[in-house]
């Protein structure tokens, strides 16, 4: 496992990594509070270290690659927060969404996607951004099955969190 997510690192270290929503939060919420990582609803199924592994994998790529869609879902997600992390949170939102690369698709191109259906408007333009261009990290099950099943490299998380990375 190790060497091959060595090789897909170092494949796509100048290219970029793609992150998504619920990747994308406990980078925030533990930017915020490592502590608040396993009490927060939306990101209590990790655990401090992860915030850890994720900054280790971050830390490997030139690039850091999102959506509007994905930004506006972590939004959304980090409003949640009670004070006065919430505001905190948006307030490092603000730094570190200037580290990112935020590349825009047009809604109508996306939805017109044959597996919109199944997978709605963030996911599919993941699927149309990252397409030979930037490897995947997410910790959903089902997008990153697909996404390997069409040929886009993806890494699932909870896949490094079972393996670990260290």
């Amino acid at each position: 496992m190790k060497d091959y997510l060595s090789s897909l690192f170092a494949a796509y270290r100048q290219k970029g990594i793609l992150i998504d929503t619920n990747i994308l939060l406990l980078w925030f919420v533990g930017a915020v509070n490592r502590d608040r990582i396993s009490t927060f609803n939306r990101t209590q199924k990790f655990l401090p270290e992860d915030y850890d592994t994720l900054l280790q994998i971050l830390a490997s790529f030139q690039k850091i690659v999102t959506t509007p869609n994905i930004l506006t879902e972590v939004n959304s997600l980090a409003n949640q927060l009670g004070e006065p992390e919430r505001s905190q949170c948006f307030s490092i939102f603000a730094h570190l969404v200037a580290r990112l690369d935020e590349f825009y698709r047009e809604s109508q191109n996306v939805a017109s996607q044959d597996k919109f259906v199944k997978f709605g408007l963030t996911d599919c333009g993941i699927m149309d951004l990252a397409r030979d261009r930037y490897l995947v990290l997410t910790d959903d099950l089902k997008l990153a099955h697909y996404l390997q099943k069409i040929g886009i490299d993806t890494i699932n998380f909870n896949n490094i969190r079972t393996y670990g990375w260290n």
